[in-house]
């Protein structure tokens, strides 16, 4: 392929996504606040005492696939909880095998929890932050060693699918989850 050619591949022209209805808007808050307060809530009533927290950055990209993209299939529970878990394997993994050199353990594990993902057919974009904070995540998550992919991953997780079951079947339009595995 030529540069031309390639560069021609670069400029789009679809059409943008169509707007959403005030009613979905509603349903993707209304799930995604009640989701993260609950992880909130229980990491604030048992975690914190003991210096874990449910309250994980790549929670917040799951509630908008979750709660926002119900149809997605990486918002589906297959890919929620193994993509979450098995990317947090990873993380773990990687931070044994090379936590002295952060940013080799950090890019494989990142790259490494992807290919995982797409074998196991549970591609799931946060589980990528998942095994990023595995090993970034600081001696709070370092200490927890391979109990990080159950508890605050696994769980965590599991508390926002419930929600979402929940939440996104209350609405008559609303269908969640497609498929289980």
């Amino acid at each position: 392929m030529n540069l031309r050619g390639y560069l021609a591949k670069m400029r789009g022209g679809g059409e943008g996504p169509p707007p959403v209805r005030p009613a979905e808007v509603g349903w993707s808050w209304l799930g995604s606040a009640v989701g993260i307060g609950l992880c909130g809530y229980v990491s604030a009533r048992c975690c914190e005492p003991r210096d874990v927290s449910l309250m994980l950055g790549s929670f917040g990209a799951s509630a908008v696939l979750i709660y926002g993209a119900v149809r997605s299939p990486l918002a589906q529970p297959r890919n929620l909880i193994g993509g979450h878990v098995l990317s947090a394997l990873v993380g773990v993994a990687s931070y044994h095998w090379l936590g002295g050199t952060l940013w080799l353990a950090a890019a494989l594990a990142v790259s490494t929890a992807i290919a995982v993902m797409l074998l196991t057919r549970t591609l799931h974009p946060p589980g990528g932050a998942t095994a990023l904070i595995a090993v970034i995540g600081g001696t709070k998550i370092h200490v927890l060693g391979f109990l990080y992919p159950l508890f605050p991953v696994g769980v965590g997780a599991l508390l926002l699918l419930l929600v979402a079951v929940v939440v996104n079947n209350i609405a008559a339009e609303r269908t969640y989850p497609e498929y289980w595995l």
